[in-house]
């Protein structure tokens, strides 16, 4: 394997629509609003994608170091714990990717403001607080909390925020919808690893409060995302905001697999619960945007 498809999958690609969907959802509000920038939303995606990214590679640093990616672990190989990767060199490439990250978003801030450097710089902290430190969220079992507010309201309305230059309901409401699926993505992952996680003391929500509770908030999720759709078409107006929901036999689907699957058959769950989260931004871009015609 090549070093630049070992770094290609240290980012976790199948991770990253959960970044960059969310952005996209809150561009397409901006203009069915009649506010859009093609350059202000591409540098806000690009940075949404790089927190991600450093999210990931701080993730496999201290999971590394608290021996949570051991070889006992059901899901995929991560570089640093099997010696692909040294933690120097991805400690190096953590820092660049914040750097990047960093310089982009100074633009953002010119464009609209100091909020958004107090939202990119809390944004960066919490990526490192999420495996990092002594308190981190994803050894507590607030991970859940965690990517709901960053990678669904945060980056939704956030990305609205900068575009349009003010908030509003459906902004946050329209944000519930990716941050839902962010977390299903996060609870399958957290799901499927929860027996390692006991030995390492990681307590995440399946391991504080069992598989059963894992499988209800997974299923509770999905419910979120799509009445959310329903009550921004109660507040919108518009028939094309329900354009999603043509995806509700493939939410069923994968709640029935989440409560009958366990250990490595959730490797298939957790890929196509990114990919529903993809489809369904993607459908809701379309309605938003439709809409305005």
């Amino acid at each position: 394997m090549s070093q630049l498809t070992l770094w290609f999958l240290a980012t976790r690609p199948k991770t990253l629509v959960a970044s960059g969907i969310p952005v996209i959802m809150g561009s397409a509000l901006a203009y069915h609003d009649g506010t859009f920038s093609l350059l202000g939303a591409s540098v806000a995606f690009v940075c949404s994608v790089l927190i991600q990214i450093a999210t990931n590679f701080i993730n496999e640093i201290y999971d590394f170091r608290k021996g949570a990616d051991s070889m006992g672990r059901v899901g995929p190989v991560r570089a640093v714990s099997a010696g692909l990767i040294t933690e120097q060199k991805m400690i190096r490439a953590a820092w660049l990717v914040v750097m990047m990250c960093f310089i982009l978003g100074m633009y953002l801030v010119w464009f609209r403001g100091i909020i958004v450097l107090i939202i990119g710089i809390v944004s960066l902290c919490l990526a490192w607080g999420y495996t990092g430190g002594r308190y981190s969220l994803a050894y507590r079992g607030l991970g859940d909390i965690f990517v709901f507010i960053f990678f669904g309201l945060v980056a939704t309305a956030g990305t609205y925020y900068i575009l349009h230059g003010e908030l509003s309901v459906s902004a946050l409401l329209l944000g519930c919808i990716p941050g839902a699926f962010a977390a299903n993505i996060l609870g399958v992952n957290n799901l499927r690893d929860r027996e390692t996680d006991v030995k390492v003391g990681k307590r995440t929500f399946p391991v504080r409060f069992g598989a059963k509770a894992a499988r209800i908030l997974y299923i509770l999720m999905t419910l979120v995302a799509y009445l959310s759709s329903v009550y921004l078409y109660l507040t919108e107006g518009s028939v094309w905001v329900l354009l999603p929901l043509i995806t509700i036999p493939i939410g069923v689907i994968l709640c029935r697999k989440v409560i009958t699957l366990e250990g490595e058959q959730l490797n298939a769950v957790l890929a196509q619960t990114g990919a529903l989260l993809a489809v369904y931004g993607l459908l809701s871009a379309v309605g938003l945007v439709v809409a305005t015609i």
